[in-house]
């Protein structure tokens, strides 16, 4: 339970942290906004003061530093509307030699927008090794376009070599646990939402099964389970368990389920790590172990199965459920009072 995480609203996430701190959303705060390559700079001027009792992430931060004994280190003295204008008198300055006409921060920041100059609006990857491969060649060792790695192949990984070549996966048809788990997960990415976001949505929750994620089973597989279509099913390997609404098709193949990731993660016990999840989350049924030594890569897209008939009650669906709070005056309470 390490970590933290930022979450712009209650999420599937959020109800199992120890401790959810309400902080503002952009339309709260002021900011400055631009990315690589962006034709403008952006003056974020906040459209409503914060709700409640949410606060700048920078704020908490602040105070957690002077908890710990840095926050001069952390702060430099600067509040967070201090902060802009000393970050665009910075960049203006360092721009200043090739671009004198940017104007100083309260200019821009009435105005809200900046122009940006030296923009490519037509990038193109590898352009200038493609017009002039020889006076702009790769930042490779030999200069070239390299289809082996000396240097990888130095680190002698036992799962990367300094080539591409095939290794087989961890969990798969041809290994020896699909004589247990004998159906292929495909956790992909879903197509009512995006990740998890939006997972309470009437999108999202115009294609669950009774309330449960969908999974995709072929109608033979299903048959040999005595699973019908819409049936509450169980899915399960030596990880862990969820329930899933079953979907009957022909267009996933034998031997393969398709359960897309997102659905928020219900444990019926959160106490217990191998606890089912209710709702239909595969991360309790994928591994977590890296692509390789070297990319340490997501791998968590597939995983073996397999799919029972759930039979009895099952559990109600508690990942949308509201949480219990206690609410404290931060200003005349505050909840750091030193760096224990």
């Amino acid at each position: 339970r390490d970590g933290h995480r930022h979450d712009l609203f209650w999420t599937g996430t959020a109800r199992h942290a120890d401790i959810v701190l309400p902080s503002t959303v952009s339309l709260e705060r002021n900011d400055i906004g631009a990315a690589s390559n962006d034709p403008w700079l952006i003056a974020m001027q906040k459209a409503v003061d914060p709700l409640a009792m949410a606060r700048n992430d920078y704020d908490v931060f602040a105070d957690l530093a002077n908890a710990l004994g840095v926050g001069a280190a952390f702060t430099e003295g600067r509040s967070a509307e201090e902060w802009l204008p000393h970050l665009y008198e910075t960049w203006r300055e360092n721009v200043a030699a090739t671009n004198a006409d940017l104007p100083p921060f309260d200019e821009f920041w009435r105005r809200g927008y900046l122009p940006l100059p030296d923009i490519d609006e037509g990038l193109v990857l590898f352009e200038d090794l493609r017009r002039d491969p020889i006076a702009n060649p790769p930042r490779t060792p030999s200069g070239r376009l390299e289809l082996f790695s000396e240097t990888i192949a130095g680190f002698v990984y036992d799962d990367c070599a300094g080539h591409p070549t095939w290794y087989e996966p961890r969990e798969w048809r041809g290994s020896p646990d699909a004589e247990t788990f004998p159906l292929v997960l495909i956790a992909n990415n879903p197509r009512t939402r995006l990740h998890s976001q939006l997972d309470e949505g009437a999108y999202s929750q115009s294609v669950k099964i009774q309330g449960w994620e969908p999974v995709r089973i072929h109608l033979d597989d299903a048959a040999v389970r005595s699973i019908g279509d819409g049936d509450i099913v169980r899915l399960f390997n030596g990880r862990g368990s969820c329930l899933a609404g079953a979907v009957l098709s022909r267009d996933v193949r034998p031997g393969v389920v398709q359960l897309s990731t997102g659905a928020w993660y219900d444990p019926i016990d959160p106490d217990d790590p191998r606890s089912m999840c209710a709702h239909g989350n595969p991360n309790v049924l994928t591994f977590d172990q890296g692509t390789s030594k070297l990319a340490q890569g997501c791998s968590g897209q597939q995983a073996l199965v397999d799919v029972a008939l759930w039979e009895g009650p099952a559990p109600p669906i508690r990942a949308y459920a509201p949480p219990a709070t206690v609410a404290r005056d931060l200003v005349s309470e505050p909840m750091l009072t030193g760096a224990g």
